[in-house]
C-alpha cells in the first residue's frame, strides 16, 4: 500500500524539498532539474547523500544541489537535497503534457509550501496553513477539496484549527488533500535505507560514489584526534574534508600520498 504523503507534515524532515512529476521518467525529471543523464551516481541511501561534498549557499552565492530520484505510484519524484533547483523550475519541468508538484517542508514562518504546475504554465499555489491565499492561472483548482477536507470554511476562509489540536494534524490534513486529488506518494524508506540514484542539478559537487583515494589516510588522522564516523563506502564527510585540505594547505608534506 502507498505511504501517501501526509508523513511530510513532520517539520524534521531532512531534505529541502520534493519534486513529483507525471508523464516522465525518474531520469527524465532528473535532467529537467538540472542533471545530466550518464552522470548519475550508484544507488545511495538518505544518510549517504552528506559524503558527496556539497558546498551550502553563503553570501548570496548558490550552493550545491542534489536530488535522489525514484518512481511510485505513477509520479517520479525527486527529492532535494541543498541548493536545488526545483523551485526554479517547476515550469520547465511541466513542459509537453506533464504534471508537476513542488512541495517545501519548510517551518511555520515562512510556511510550507505547495505548487502545482501542468503543460508549462504554474496552475495553482499556496502555503500550508495559509490555503486561503492563493496563486496560478487557476488558484481554485483545488477549493473544494480544501473546503471538503476541513481546510477551508465553505466561503473560502481559513479554517483554523482548535487550540488543542497539534500543529501537526492541521498540516496533515492540508497534505491529505494533496494526496488524494493528485494520487501523490513517497515510500517513507527514502529517508531511511533505501537506495536511489542521485544527480548533480547545481553546481559542482564531487559526487563519488567509490571509496575515495586519500580515504584510509584521513580517517587515520582523524581517528587520532578523536574524529569517527560511520563508513559509507571509503567516502570522507564534508567537514572532515574540509578540516583535512586546511592541514593539507598548511603542511604540504605531511599530507602528501
Amino acid at each position: 500500500m502507498p505511504d501517501g504523503i501526509k508523513w511530510l507534515a513532520a517539520w524534521d524532515i531532512p531534505v529541502e524539498g520534493v519534486v513529483f512529476a507525471r508523464g516522465i521518467s525518474a531520469d527524465e525529471l532528473a535532467v529537467r532539474l538540472g542533471g545530466v543523464l550518464r552522470e548519475a551516481t550508484e544507488p545511495i541511501t538518505d544518510g549517504e547523500v552528506e559524503h558527496l561534498g556539497m558546498r551550502g549557499r553563503s553570501y548570496g552565492v548558490r550552493g550545491d544541489g542534489v536530488v535522489r530520484v525514484g518512481e511510485d505510484a505513477g509520479w517520479a519524484f525527486a527529492v532535494e537535497y541543498g541548493d536545488s533547483t526545483g523551485t526554479d523550475r517547476l515550469e520547465e519541468i511541466a513542459s509537453g503534457r506533464v504534471e508537476a508538484v513542488h512541495y517545501l517542508p519548510m517551518s511555520a514562518r515562512p510556511p510550507a509550501r505547495f505548487h502545482y504546475a501542468k503543460n508549462g504554465v504554474l496552475t495553482c499555489g499556496f502555503g500550508i496553513g495559509e490555503e486561503h491565499r492563493r496563486w496560478g492561472t487557476e488558484p481554485d483548482l483545488l477549493l473544494l477539496e480544501l473546503i471538503a477536507g476541513k481546510v477551508l470554511h465553505p466561503d473560502g476562509s481559513q479554517n483554523f484549527p482548535p487550540s488543542k489540536e497539534h500543529y501537526m494534524a492541521y498540516h496533515e490534513r492540508s497534505l491529505g488533500v494533496l494526496e488524494q486529488r493528485f494520487g501523490l506518494s513517497l515510500p517513507r524508506a527514502i529517508l531511511g535505507e533505501a537506495r536511489l540514484p542521485a544527480y548533480a542539478v547545481r553546481g559542482t559537487p564531487a559526487m563519488r560514489t567509490g571509496p575515495e583515494p586519500d580515504h584510509r589516510q584521513i580517517r587515520a588522522w582523524a581517528a587520532a584526534l578523536g574524529l569517527t564516523w560511520n563508513d559509507a563506502g571509503g567516502r570522507v564527510p564534508s567537514d572532515v574534508r574540509e578540516a583535512w585540505n586546511h592541514k593539507a594547505r598548511q603542511y604540504p608534506k605531511e599530507t602528501a600520498y
